[in-house]
């Protein structure tokens, strides 16, 4: 459901509302305030990067996090069975390959261009209370365009051109899904200025407060 939404609210060609001060306001304090209550949480993600000509590579696993800082991913694709922990007594990643190397164990620090994607953001940049951060800032002090929101019966979706998250001196073309049940947000889409999608990172299934204990982020002790 969520892809199909990005598709075709890229094609869009103007959004219902411009946002006002306050309405941003309202919003903002909203998801801080639901992130707040927050203990834990895990989520299907799918994050697809797009390139050029139509080519594009998509990554699929199960993230869970537990606050503070305990972060675990379990991959689907394309790597099914890996698993990334992070962090480890050492403030490094730990490492459980794929296949027959799943017996072996690796540690690397969280900014190793190893483990970094193309929008720069590393292992410890993934958690819902720093995006939510950085949707403030997007909309905000940030923000190099008009703002605009669309609302139906369970979303807010957002749009807005505003310097990127995690990439120095570049702007971006933002479009942020708000869950409206849960108050947090479940979907980004990024673009250059004139429109041409880079990538798209979908929270799916978000459950929160799920009591995850801590030995689900050990790996054999970590």
């Amino acid at each position: 459901m969520f892809q199909i939404f990005f598709l075709l609210a890229g094609l869009l060609p103007v959004y219902s509302s411009v946002g006002t001060a306050s309405e941003t306001d309202s919003l903002l304090r909203k998801m801080d305030a639901a992130y707040a209550k927050v203990k834990d949480y895990q989520a299907s993600m799918e994050i697809r990067e797009h390139g050029r000509d139509g080519y594009f590579k998509t990554e699929k696993f199960l993230y869970t996090f537990k606050k503070p800082n305990r972060i675990r991913l379990d991959f689907e694709s394309p790597h099914s069975g890996m698993v990334l922990v992070y962090p480890d007594r050492n403030g490094n990643v730990v490492i459980r390959p794929w296949g027959w190397a799943r017996f072996f164990k690796f540690h690397m620090a969280p900014d190793s261009s190893l483990l970094g994607v193309s929008s720069g953001q590393q292992i410890d940049q993934t958690d819902l209370g720093l995006l939510i951060k950085n949707i403030s800032s997007s909309l905000t002090d940030n923000r190099r365009g008009q703002l605009e929101l669309v609302e139906d019966d369970k979303h807010i979706r957002v749009r807005v051109l505003a310097d990127n998250h995690f990439r120095e001196g570049v702007v971006t073309l933002y479009q942020f899904l708000i869950d409206k049940k849960l108050w947090l947000p479940i979907g980004v889409e990024e673009s250059t200025p004139d429109g041409t999608l880079e990538r798209t990172v979908i929270f799916r299934t978000l459950k929160v407060n799920i009591s995850v204990p801590e030995s689900f982020f050990q790996l054999d002790g970590g």
